[in-house]
This record gives C-alpha cells, sequence and structure tokens, in this order.
C-alpha cells in the first residue's frame, strides 16, 4: 500500500522528478520526462506495479530526512539498534540523461540494508527482461524503454524482484545508479556517484542562493521556488502543475486527474513569484514557453499544453491500477485539453504586461499576438464558459472568466509603448467598459451585493477572491468588500477556502473534495489588500503549518482526516504561497499588482 501523499519527498532535476516515501520506497518515477509512462506506479497500486525500495532490514529501525542546502537532494538518516547510517537520494544533472541515485553511508556500528528493485513499465503493466552484463550491470528492457543498475553491492533475482542484501560500517559507502535509456541503444554510460551528487549539490546551491529575501518567511518561500524550479522541464521552459496524476482530490472519490502538463493560466501566477524573488532568466523562460505555445490561430488556444507545447492532449483510464486508497479512475492526459475557458485570455495579457513592467523584455511579436488574441476575445468574451475550475458540466457566464476578459482589453489600453496603434487602443477601452457594464448588471447579488460564481447564481466561488485582487473596482467598493465577507461565510470550512459548493454535484461530477489550498493564500492576499495584516499573518501562519516535514504542499487538504489531497507537490499551491508571503512581506498583494495598472501597484494603504 502507498504511503501518505506527505509522507513522500520529491527528487528532480528539471526533466522529470521521483517520490520517495518516508520509508525508503520510491513509489513513482516517469521517465524520461515528466509526461512519460511510470516506470515505477506503486504510488497509485500497489509494489507489483513498480517501486524502488533502499532501507535497513531492521523493520524498528527510525528516521529522519531533509533536504541538503536549499536542494532537491534527499538525505536520509536511520538509527537501528546496532548503528546508524544515511541514505542520500537524487537525480543526477547529467545531460539527456535521467535517472535515480542512491548512496548509503555508514555513520556508526553497522547496519544491515536491503534494496528491492521492482520496475515495471507502462505504469506498472510491463513486465521487463531483466539480466545481467558481463560488467555487473543490471539491465531491464520491454519494449522502447530500459533501465540499468550499476552498483558494486551483489544483486540476486527473487521472484520478480532483483534483491540487493548487505551491510556498511562507518565510512562505507555503497552507491546505486540508476538510469534510463531508449532499448534500442547501448546503455546509458556510467555515472560516478561522487561526481553527480557534488554537481547536483552545486546546481542546487547557486539556484537557491539567488533567491531574494522575503523577510520572516524567506526559508519557506526559498522551499517553495526549489520545488517550482524542480517542476520546470529544462529543455523548453515549460513548468508542469505537478508530477503526478490520479492523486485524488477526495479519499475514495472520481476527481483524479493529471496534472503532469503545463497550464497556459498559471503563466501570471507563476512570472509574479519568479520576479519578485529575483528569478528572471526563469521568468524569461517560462515567458518563453508560453508564446511559443500559444502560437498560431486565437480559436485554437488551449487551457494546457504538453511540456513542449504539445496540445494533444487525450484523456483515457489505466484500468490495471487500483488507485490511490482505492480512488478511481487513474486517468492519463486531460480532456481539460480541449475546453473553452475565457480567463486565459486575461492572464495572458495579463501576464506579458506585467513582465514588461518588471524587466523581462517581450518578443517582438508580443503586440502582434496581442492585437490578434484580442480581435478575437471581442467577438466571444459574450459566450459561456467552462471557468477557471474546468468544470465538467453546461458551460456557463463566470464571473472570474468575465472579469479576466474585462482585464485584457483593460491594460492592453493602458499600455504606453511606441508603435501601439492609437485605434486600437481606444477600441479596447470601450470593449472593456462594456464588459464591465455588463458584469456589474448580472453578475452582482442583489441581496447581499457580492459578485457571484455566474450570471444569475446565487452561489459563491473562490476566483471571486482574485476579482478583487484587480482594479475592477475599489478595493473599498461595497461590493468588493461584500464578495470577501461572503466568500468567509459561504465557502470557509474549518478555516480554510474551498472553492465552491461542490455537494450538489452542479459541476457534473460526483461530489466532495478538500479544500483547495490555492484559494485560502488568496484570501490572505486580500485581508493584505484591505489592511487586515493580523488576520492575514494568522491564516498564513495556519497553511505553512500544512507542509510535510519538507516544505511540500499538494493540492488540496481534507480538515476532517488532517491529511494533504490531490496531487502532489502542487505548483499552483506553492505559487500561491510565495506570492502571500511577499504580500505579508511588503504589505501589499503580490498577486493584485499582477492585474494593477502601473500607477496603483505602488504600497499604500487598502487597495485592490
Amino acid at each position: 500500500m502507498a504511503s501518505r501523499i506527505e509522507d513522500y519527498a520529491m527528487l528532480g532535476n528539471c526533466r522529470s522528478a521521483a517520490l520517495v516515501a518516508r520509508n525508503g520506497s520510491i513509489d513513482w518515477l516517469c521517465l524520461p520526462r515528466f509526461d512519460s509512462a511510470a516506470a515505477f506506479a506503486a504510488l497509485l497500486g500497489d509494489e507489483d506495479n513498480g517501486r524502488w525500495s533502499l532501507a535497513p532490514a531492521d523493520p524498528d529501525a527510525t528516521s529522519t530526512r531533509q533536504y541538503i542546502d536549499g536542494s532537491l537532494v534527499l538525505e536520509t538518516t536511520w538509527t537501528t539498534a546496532t548503528g546508524k547510517a544515511k541514505v542520500i537520494d537524487f537525480m543526477p544533472f547529467a545531460g539527456e540523461q535521467v535517472g535515480v541515485t542512491r548512496v548509503v553511508i555508514g555513520l556508526e556500528g553497522r547496519v544491515d540494508f536491503e534494496s528491492r528493485l521492482k520496475v515495471r513499465f507502462d505504469y506498472g503493466n510491463a513486465l521487463p527482461w531483466v539480466t545481467t552484463l558481463e560488467d555487473g550491470t543490471l539491465t531491464a528492457i520491454a519494449g522502447p524503454d530500459m533501465i540499468v543498475l550499476r552498483t558494486p553491492v551483489e544483486i540476486e533475482g527473487e521472484g520478480m524482484e532483483s534483491v540487493a542484501r548487505f551491510q556498511v560500517g562507518a565510512g562505507d559507502r555503497a552507491p546505486f545508479v540508476m538510469a534510463w535509456g531508449p532499448s534500442h541503444l547501448p546503455p546509458p554510460e556510467p555515472l560516478d556517484p561522487r561526481i553527480a551528487l557534488e554537481q547536483a549539490l552545486e546546481f542546487w546551491g547557486e539556484w537557491s542562493g539567488h533567491c531574494n529575501a522575503s523577510g520572516e518567511w524567506s526559508e519557506v518561500v526559498r522551499r517553495s521556488l526549489v520545488v517550482l524550479k524542480g517542476l520546470s522541464y529544462q529543455p523548453t521552459g515549460g513548468i508542469v502543475a505537478a508530477p503526478t496524476t490520479s492523486l485524488p482530490e477526495q479519499f475514495g472519490g472520481e476527481r483524479n486527474w493529471d496534472y503532469r502538463f503545463c497550464w497556459a493560466r498559471d503563466a501570471t501566477f507563476v512570472l509574479s513569484a519568479l520576479v519578485n524573488a529575483g528569478y528572471h532568466d526563469e521568468a524569461s523562460a517560462w515567458r518563453d514557453w508560453v508564446r511559443r505555445a500559444v502560437a498560431g490561430s486565437p480559436g485554437q488556444l488551449q487551457v494546457l499544453y504538453g511540456l513542449a507545447g504539445e496540445r494533444r492532449l487525450e484523456e483515457y483510464e489505466v484500468t490495471w491500477l487500483a488507485g490511490y486508497e482505492g480512488a478511481k479512475p487513474v486517468r492519463v492526459g486531460n480532456a481539460a485539453s480541449n475546453q473553452f475557458q475565457l480567463d486565459i485570455f486575461g492572464e495572458l495579457v495579463g501576464a506579458f504586461s506585467h513582465a514588461m513592467k518588471h524587466g523581462v523584455v517581450l518578443h517582438p511579436e508580443a503586440d502582434n499576438v496581442q492585437a490578434v488574441f484580442l480581435d478575437h476575445l471581442a467577438n466571444i468574451w459574450r459566450h459561456p464558459d467552462e471557468g477557471i475550475w474546468e468544470i465538467r458540466g453546461e458551460p456557463r457566464h463566470f464571473v472570474h472568466s468575465k472579469v479576466m476578459a474585462w482585464l485584457a482589453f483593460a491594460r492592453a489600453a493602458e499600455q504606453q509603448r511606441e508603435g501601439l496603434d492609437p485605434h486600437y487602443v481606444k477600441h479596447w477601452r470601450s470593449i472593456a467598459e462594456e464588459i464591465k457594464a455588463d458584469i456589474l448588471a448580472k453578475g452582482v447579488d442583489p441581496e447581499r451585493g457580492c459578485f457571484t460564481q455566474s450570471y444569475g447564481s446565487k452561489e459563491l466561488d473562490a476566483s471571486l477572491l482574485l476579482v478583487t485582487l484587480t482594479d475592477f473596482l475599489p478595493a473599498d467598493d461595497p461590493r468588493m468588500v461584500a464578495t470577501v465577507k461572503a466568500v468567509e461565510e459561504d465557502l470557509l470550512v474549518d478555516g480554510f477556502v474551498r472553492r465552491y459548493d461542490t455537494r450538489s454535484g452542479v459541476d457534473g461530477l460526483p461530489p466532495g473534495e478538500g479544500e483547495f489550498l490555492p484559494c485560502s493564500f488568496w484570501l490572505v492576499e486580500n485581508y493584505v489588500a484591505q489592511g487586515r495584516m493580523a488576520e492575514a499573518r494568522a491564516l498564513f501562519e495556519r497553511l505553512v503549518g500544512l507542509t510535510n516535514d519538507l516544505g511540500l504542499l499538494a493540492e488540496e487538504y481534507d480538515p476532517r482526516s488532517k491529511r494533504l489531497l490531490g496531487n502532489f507537490p502542487q505548483a499552483f499551491s506553492h505559487v500561491a504561497l510565495v506570492n502571500a508571503a511577499f504580500s505579508l512581506a511588503h504589505g501589499y498583494s503580490a498577486t493584485a499588482d499582477i492585474h494593477a495598472t502601473p500607477e496603483s501597484n505602488a504600497p499604500q494603504g487598502v487597495r485592490a
């Protein structure tokens, strides 16, 4: 059985990621990319679906763990009745070679260890042919995939596993170097584990050492940014939402999605976090990824894309996996890529405006691309859509989507750049005013005076917290104040914000999910924007307390079972944490800064 979500650590090398449980078992690893089929899929099934366990043979052994110096290099210290040893787990930076290196180091006395490797390609379905080469290299091959394992420790086959039993004393080292390669080519070249470890630590140390300070929250912000960097795909600059698929939003439920793709919407929030933290190179790489991914007809704009901008992300079910704690189906691919979501246009224009304002140089084509996309948006903004939460029910006129459409035209009209056609500016300003009037006439509850989830609805939606962080209305406008109050009244569950009321199944799915963590961070920023600093601090501290012992967050939290839910670690949660931390540190909303006009983004009292 898989471990609790919060019991996992993430290893990464900006190409893929592995999840290692406290018990020393790697239960999830996709090779050679984040979105490749898993070679270890025990996370969504059991050990027969692939895993690599490395731990003391003593069942009573205890452990502590930590990341080394702002990195994704994991150090686990084991203590047994006979001694103490540590295991260092990491993914080397070795060009296009992708794999995991594990080094056992004796510290005190003597400790018996056991390694049990069970490779199962194709999400736990393909049993490989395992052989040992003349030089002792172990190979596992099935179809197009090959995994090689090199170690000085003797390995024997037991049933369908490759098992090594060995002992380390003080100062002893037992390295295990595993790498993936195409099965039609020779095995990947050997790596020196000492040099590979030095290179990994050097990479992470240099990268995390450039993080801008964020007051008392600097360390938690640095950890979140390291996670974000670990979720980036170095060859293209894309950033995946999470390295996993189908970790459930409700235990035993059906809300299980594949998050190993790049969401265009995240561009705004990611750019804000990276720029605030001083990572302009990463912000530029992400900006360029977005520009390439959305290139083409604006009518073909997608919600999400593959790591290199791939558009075909067909969704299917992996029927042979039992699901995390029985939550089925297990899905690969994501049908949300085919949805119509109006807010994307506003997010993209906001992202490019924010990037330009903070010194991230735009591509020369940016103005032409913006004009074409806004021409298209002018023709479709009145249409209903599936909204930010990607509902699988009937499309609606979501207020958040309409406000983001307004934002696209409003920000474009405020840009002052040489060569920008004045006719376009006047036209965009006129459309922005038309959309705003439409929202105020149809998107406000006449009784409560707050914005609603969609036109004609009485329901609330946490995405309205983003509406209040725009310049749509002044921060002290009664409708803005009433919206935050209504969210507090209707959507707070044990102090955490849920996305919307899923109990009725109005989104086309069975009811029930945890509390979506980014929404609670948005409430923190709203408190900051309204000058409610004590409440902002209290909620932020509570949210940070939900991170696991390594500072990692999932997508959601279940306050009843007090467990993390959803795909893990989740980029959106960590980005929201970073922006909320900078808001607290500087006294104004970092997310609002993305959406604000140049004149309104200076810290000053209460503002939107």
